[in-house]
Order: C-alpha cells, then structure tokens, then sequence
C-alpha cells in the first residue's frame, strides 16, 4: 500500500523540494524494484557532454502515455508505453501532486560507480516551472543540489528504498542536481522521474 507520510521542505530558498521519506511501503517497494529490474527495456545511451560524445554511466529507459519523444543532452528518447505497475504510481502521485505526468523516465545506477552529473531539469517541453516527481528503489544514495548562481550553497539528502522527491515552483530555475560516484554502494538503484512534457 501506498504511505503518504509527512513531507518536508529541503531547499532553504528559490524553489521547493519536498522529501516524502517513506512514500511506498517496503514491501511494495520490493516488489517494484523487482518487477523494474526485469521488466523495463533498458538501454546505455551516448550523450553529448562538453562538445564530446560518451556513454552514460547508467542504463535509462523512458515510457509514456503518450509517444511525445524526450530528448536531453543531444539525445531524443522515445517513450514505451507504461505498463500496469507503471500506471498504478502514476495514478497515486496525480493524487498527491495535482499533475497528469505522461512520462516516466527510468535511470537504473547498477553500482556506485554509476552517476549523474550536475544540471536542471530545464527542458523547453517541461514548461515554465516543471514539477518532477522522484521515486528511488534499491541502495540509497546521496541526492545533492547546488544553487545555481551560488555554488557554495548545497543541500544533500539520502534518498532511500521508497522514497518521493518532489520538485516544484522554481527549482529548476535556481538549483542543480547531481548523484555523484560513491564507494560505499555497490548494489543496485533504480529511480523514476515523471515529468509532464508538452
């Protein structure tokens, strides 16, 4: 079943960031990580990074309700149509968020050594302030942001087994993301951010 626990805030300011440390039962969460691990179409895409081209350090996938491609970092990805586990979060976060996601994009990070650079979910198709909704599954791992005019300024959270990272208003404006490399980890995380692209 799904828990919707109290959130908090995480940003300090230009943004929100809303942390829901237990969104999904430990036992459901199982059974997704398990079900996504074998079940989605997973892929090692090359990006475009400083004018060169090189492989992602880690397997994406992206679904949808719709077939609207998504593209980032010169690439385009076109979407697989959600399944009925897929479905059936999307419908419970509508609920909590008050937005229609149509995308899923899928980031599976097989050990610590697979990562995510620092950027924004800025993309033309994503509208004015979009909301991403982050769900994690497996190892937890050290989410960080950095404000992006005042690089000084960061906040890091661990986002665990089941755990919704929310982002909302203007943080996209204001604050990067990152998951950087860690020794600590060496079991597998999946994350799935749904967006709304128009």
């Amino acid at each position: 079943m799904l828990l919707i626990n109290e959130p908090y805030q995480i940003l300090p300011k230009d943004g929100q960031a809303w942390l829901f440390p237990e969104f999904i039962s430990a036992e459901k969460a199982d059974a997704y990580f398990k079900n996504f691990m074998s079940d989605v179409s997973w892929q090692q895409e090359p990006i475009l990074i400083f004018g060169k081209w090189v492989m992602q350090p880690r397997l994406t996938a992206l679904y949808g309700t719709s077939d609207k491609p998504f593209g980032y970092s010169g690439i385009i990805m076109k979407p697989h149509p959600m399944t009925k586990v897929m479905l059936e979060i999307k419908n419970q976060l509508t609920k909590v968020c008050d937005v229609d996601f149509n995308t899923i994009l899928f980031n599976q990070y097989r050990n610590g050594q697979d990562s995510m650079g620092w950027h924004r979910d800025n993309e033309t198709e994503l509208g004015v302030n979009p909301v991403v909704a982050s769900i994690s599954f497996g190892d937890t791992r050290k989410f960080r942001f950095r404000h992006y005019n005042e690089k000084k300024r960061t906040v890091d959270v661990d986002l665990t087994h089941g755990s919704l990272l929310l982002m909302t208003g203007s943080t996209q404006h204001h604050w990067e993301h990152a998951l950087p490399k860690t020794a600590r980890s060496e079991a597998p995380r999946i994350n799935l951010t749904f967006r709304k692209v128009y």
